[in-house]
């Protein structure tokens, strides 16, 4: 059990929002022993780095100030001995508490202290009302904040705050609610502790809404709730996890049958929904593939960048032997084909990077072997070329026909049968007595994705039903 006799208030003033990138300008650590304040230690902070001037408006430090003032390096011998045997206090903690968990690491020290958000607390102890920011709070308890957006002055308002909640809500219910917090401190704010009583730890995915409702993430796995917590608890760590955190105000998820499910449901919402903190998935107009028939012949032929759908369905299994890569644009493809150059020595105009006859430009410097000039006989050529090929082609659909991979929720009762095609995804039914009936769709277009996920999924242990 935490001992909350002993608190540290904390507030910091930074050049930014970004613990990873932006540095602390100043301080403040405010000491209680049973709720009276013991001690107060505040310092200028030199950031080594430039503080923006809409920074400067807000808090009133200039660079001039911190110019001659300690590092965070220096100052944290005495920010350790504060902390010690306290619990740390911060308004949004989450912001503080990843600057400091920073600074500590690149000093060789673990941030180790318990962590109580008077966010989540004022949250926790007055529901009725919306808004918990700092200036909310000191004008709806009249608190006294000498100067507000400087570290002193905020960090001296806080034991306010909790001798306020102390007098409505007795000693014992506050630090009742501080030792919630605990058990779920990695959870951001702005979210009700709540929402994850609910939440299972099932296959699934699940959404991030912001203020507004905007859908900011999609994601999945095979236990939702195990990995939403895991995404707050790193957050000090990536910038992305922390803007993602600082926005988050609801969470949705809808169960699966199975990963599997999981796994497709997701790249279709963020397909269809395209969310903020998402860069995976997005929906493709058009992908490209290298096609190359490889028959071993005098003649070599060049490789073509094709629209892979181009190659109708009914030919897919026996084209996609010869085909290479997967491509948002022709342009990624070409970069394919030149890496391949560079790192096989192939050539440039038979791989139809460079026109004309002769030496390629690449046999002139040593790079290529001669099969442009006679130098390198071209069945040797060709082979050398499917050896360089071989890591990036595409697999040839492994079955006759369309297959059924079934999935089953026990714990929710929820079965579903995926329906694929030579790598297609065509649709799925909750129970094998609506296949008879299932209308296959022949206009499906291969996804790079669905590609990638059927892939390894062939390779687990699926109940796999065929349907031709």
């Amino acid at each position: 059990m935490v001992d909350f006799s002993r608190l540290a208030y904390v507030d910091l003033e930074t050049t930014g929002g970004k613990p990873t990138r932006d540095s602390i300008t100043e301080i403040a650590i405010v000491q209680t022993l049973d709720g009276v304040i013991i001690d107060k230690w505040q310092s200028l902070v030199c950031p080594d780095t430039y503080i923006p001037l809409m920074i400067q408006k807000l808090t009133g430090i200039t660079p001039e100030m911190v110019a001659d003032a300690p590092t965070i390096d220096e100052l944290i011998p005495t920010i350790l001995e504060l902390f010690e045997g306290h619990v740390v206090v911060a308004h949004n903690a989450r912001f503080d508490v990843s600057f400091l968990r920073n600074a500590f690491k690149q000093n060789g020290v673990e941030f180790k202290y318990p962590i109580v958000c008077t966010v989540k607390l004022s949250r926790k102890m007055y529901p009725q009302f919306k808004v918990h920011n700092l200036d909310s709070i000191i004008k709806r308890f009249d608190l006294t904040c000498e100067a507000r957006h400087r570290a002193m002055g905020d960090a001296a308002a806080l034991p306010q705050l909790v001798s306020r909640m102390v007098d409505d809500f007795n000693e014992e219910n506050v630090f009742a609610a501080m030792q919630l917090q605990q058990k779920l401190s990695s959870i951001p704010p702005h979210l009700n502790p709540e929402l994850f009583d609910n939440m299972p730890n099932e296959p699934g995915v699940y959404l991030f809404y912001g203020e507004s409702g905007d859908l900011l993430y999609v994601g999945k796995s095979v236990k939702i709730r195990a990995r939403v917590i895991s995404h707050f608890s790193s957050d000090h760590r990536h910038d992305r996890e922390m803007r993602m955190a600082q926005q988050v105000h609801n969470i949705e998820w809808i169960v699966t049958a199975g990963e599997f499910s999981a796994l497709i449901l997701e790249s279709e919402l963020v397909k269809s929904r395209s969310p903020l903190f998402n860069r995976q998935l997005r929906k493709q107009k058009t992908l490209f593939t290298l096609y190359w028939e490889n028959d071993l012949k005098e003649n070599i032929s060049a490789p073509k960048i094709i629209d892979i759908n181009s190659l109708s369905t009914q030919s897919k299994k026996a084209s996609l032997k010869n085909t290479y890569g997967l491509y948002k644009g022709r342009r990624g493809a070409n970069e394919s084909l030149r890496k391949l150059k560079d790192d096989h020595n192939l050539c440039a105009i038979q791989l139809g990077l460079e026109k004309g006859k002769g030496p390629c430009f690449a046999y002139q410097l040593k790079k290529c072997k001669g099969v442009c000039c006679g130098k390198e006989n071209p069945l040797i050529y060709q082979m050398r070329m499917q050896q360089a090929l071989a890591p990036i082609k595409l697999k040839g659909w492994p079955y006759q026909g369309a297959i059924g991979i079934k999935e089953y929720n026990e714990e929710s009762d929820i079965s579903c049968i995926h329906i694929i095609s030579h790598w297609l995804y065509l649709g799925n039914v909750s129970d094998e007595s609506e296949l008879e009936s299932f209308d296959f769709d022949t206009t499906v277009k291969l996804d790079t994705d669905f590609y990638k996920i059927c892939i390894s999924q062939l390779q687990k242990n699926h109940t796999l039903i065929t349907l031709e």
